[in-house]
Parts: structure tokens; sequence; C-alpha cells
């Protein structure tokens, strides 16, 4: 009867479009998604859990065109791309957007960042909005060619940050050679 019902299950999800490529810590990962309309599928390039000393902060998902586990290919990459964090534990708005900044500060120059501070503040401005990220919350960074990158915090569009150079310096926050967390940059690109 349980092998029954599991077929059932499974038959419905995959009849209604979605399937699952993974579950990381309770939270289902789509296979695939698409950032907009007009923009190519992507592919759920790999996922882990943030952590922050032994505190597990959000399941971090990187979704690519084509999957990849070089960093560089991932930042070289001007196409599409999405990086989704589920919350799992509350955070406020100043907690989020300094381990944001302290991100960006580790994998730059003070030189390198100095183009990018109008962005930094629209993304401080976009999290002080928001508030806070509660556990179940999603915050979806979407890079969308030619527009920038859309910040979406359930479903709800926060606001589109221009520039593909501000896009590749927040991916260096997960992907760059002093990522938040080693464990989930290796998560991400397949690892």
């Amino acid at each position: 009867m349980k092998s029954v019902l599991a077929g059932i299950v499974a038959a419905t999800w995959l009849s209604s479009g979605f399937a699952f490529a993974a579950e990381v810590e309770g939270v289902r990962l789509a296979d695939t998604v698409r950032v907009s309309e007009r923009a190519p599928q992507l592919v759920l390039n790999g996922a882990g859990v943030r952590t922050r000393l032994f505190f597990k902060v959000y399941v971090g998902a990187l979704y690519l065109q084509k999957k990849t586990a070089s960093a560089e290919g991932v930042l070289a990459d001007p196409g599409a791309k999405r990086v989704a964090m589920h919350m799992l534990r509350d955070l406020g708005a100043d907690q989020l957007f300094s381990a944001f900044n302290e991100g960006l500060k580790k994998n730059h120059t003070p030189e390198q960042l100095v183009p990018l501070e109008p962005q930094v503040r629209q993304l401080e401005g976009i999290f002080n909005a928001v508030k806070a990220a509660r556990k179940g919350d999603s915050i979806v960074l979407d890079y969308l060619p030619g527009a920038g990158t859309r910040v979406t915090v359930n479903g709800d569009d926060k606001g589109t940050i221009p520039g593909e150079a501000f896009n590749r310096a927040l991916l260096r926050i997960w992907l760059g050679e002093e990522p938040a967390d080693a464990a989930l940059k290796k998560a991400m690109l397949g690892g």
C-alpha cells in the first residue's frame, strides 16, 4: 500500500510539472527554474547549508544555464543565473546586509568596491525595507542579462540592481577566493 501511495504522489508531482532535484535540511529544491519568460531554463548546479559558527543560517542554491564545477566559469558567464537562499533561522536586515557587505569586502579590494557603492547602497535599502528574514523565508537573487540583479523575497519583487559587475561581485560572496562558507561553495559547485 505504501509503495502504491508513493507512486501516486510521485506521478502527481511529475504531472504537475514540478521535479525536485534535491532536499537539503528539509528544503525542497526545484530541478529547474526560470528567472523570466524570455530567459532560458536554469538547472540546479548545487546546494548546501550556510553555517556561521555552529548555527545553520540558510540553504543556498545555485542555478545556471549549464552545470559547472568551476567558480571561474560561473563568474565569467554573462548569462542568466540564480542564487536562492532559504532561511533556516531569523535574521534582522542589519545582520543580513552586514553578512553580504563582509563577503563583498573579503573578495574585493577597496578600489574594486568604489564603483559598486551605489548598487551596494541600493541592496542595503532593499534589506532595510524588508526589515528581517524569518525562518522559512526565501531570498532569491536572479541575474537578468541587460537588466541586473532582481531581489525577490518570498516571491515579492523588491527591486532590480543594475550591472553585470555588481552581480559578479555578489557571486563572489559564495564563490570567491574567500567565500562566506567553503563547504557551501563546494556544494553550490556540485561537489
